[in-house]
């Protein structure tokens, strides 16, 4: 037991050290690519650290030989959508909230330095798509597997709003040196790839550990297999995506941390959620559908308060504490 602690510890401080590495790059090769801050955040940096929840997601539903095994492929594309909306927000709610409070120039400022109405257009898009996903997994019907490829048009038609929209930069955006080239003023794109694509394969490799300690302590505390794919392996996985904002917020770069979360939201809501319908029978339990109405709350408030620009530091922090009445609510019924 006391290597999977100590594996558990060192692999989330790679992730952390390896974060840092791939915002800086990821943030370079958007600047090659001449995109705005918000298209670095929601395609680029979020696809990049998506790539753990989709493996994930792709090993359990493919290679799964039994309903457990498949059920961690389903349970970690229901889950993953939950951590982002909940504890991934708040994490940059209270995060900001500790900057400010250490900046005496921003101190009581409760406000969100983000386009507002742009983050709600997200959450409405991710609204739509995951009420249709919630809903398929309410029906059995025998070409259900085909409509996996309308959840990949809907990410490409995401993607291509994304790349299209203007953006624009704010002091805070400057760029770091890249780190793999300190002295280097404008490094070339060949240096920025390879510093992000090296992060990124780091990220994997001590993502995995991290799930494989997660699932170890799972077994120990005695849980089950449907309660790990829900409540452990989303939060091991989605750790890259809090680690990034974190850093960005850190940086006074809270537009790229918001864009994120946003882009990686998408992302779960559409392909893990494509393979599940390809190659399950994609029937969602009590659990689940539990997973997927606190999902939806979350988002209602998201969606509303960006709606209206009135979202707060305080607001954003609150919405973690629906994750907390779910994994109540989990312990309740498994444990009851």
């Amino acid at each position: 037991m006391i290597s999977t602690f100590v594996l558990f510890f060192a692999s989330a401080v790679a992730i952390y050290l390896a974060c840092e590495y791939f915002v800086n790059g990821v943030e370079w090769v958007g600047h090659r690519l001449e995109l705005g801050a918000t298209a670095v955040g929601t395609v680029l940096a979020a696809f990049g650290t998506a790539l753990p929840e989709s493996a994930v997601t792709f090993m359990a539903v493919v290679f799964g030989t039994t309903p457990d095994q498949k059920d961690i492929g389903v349970g970690a594309a229901m889950g993953g959508p939950l951590v982002l909306s909940t504890l991934a927000y708040a994490v940059v709610g209270l995060a900001l909230m500790r900057l400010r409070k250490r900046q005496p120039a921003s101190a009581g400022d409760p406000s969100i330095k983000a386009d507002q109405q742009r983050l709600a257009r997200d959450q409405a898009w991710f609204m739509g798509i995951f009420i249709f996903k919630v809903g398929l997994g309410l029906l059995a019907f025998a070409w259900k597997p085909w409509l996996g490829i309308l959840f990949l048009l809907a990410y490409a038609l995401y993607v291509k709003r994304a790349l299209a929209a203007e953006d624009t930069c704010t002091e805070a955006d400057v760029l770091e040196p890249l780190k793999f080239r300190p002295r280097d003023a404008e490094p070339t794109m060949g240096w920025a790839c390879l510093q992000t694509i090296l992060a990124l394969a780091v990220i994997a490799v001590a993502s995995r550990i991290f799930v494989v300690q997660i699932e170890a302590l799972g077994e120990f505390m005695g849980a089950s297999p449907h309660v790990a794919a829900l409540l452990l392996a989303p939060v091991a996985t989605e750790l890259p995506e809090i680690m990034n904002a974190i850093i960005w917020v850190r940086q006074g770069k809270e537009r790229l941390a918001l864009a994120n979360i946003s882009g990686a939201m998408m992302i779960q809501a559409t392909i893990p959620s494509a393979l599940g319908i390809f190659l399950t029978p994609w029937l969602l339990d009590g659990t689940l559908i539990a997973a997927g109405l606190f999902t939806m709350l979350s988002i209602g408030v998201l969606w509303l308060r960006f709606r209206q620009e009135a979202m707060s530091l305080r607001t954003l922090s609150a919405v973690g504490g629906l994750y907390a009445l779910f994994a109540g609510y989990i312990g309740w019924h498994f444990y009851a």
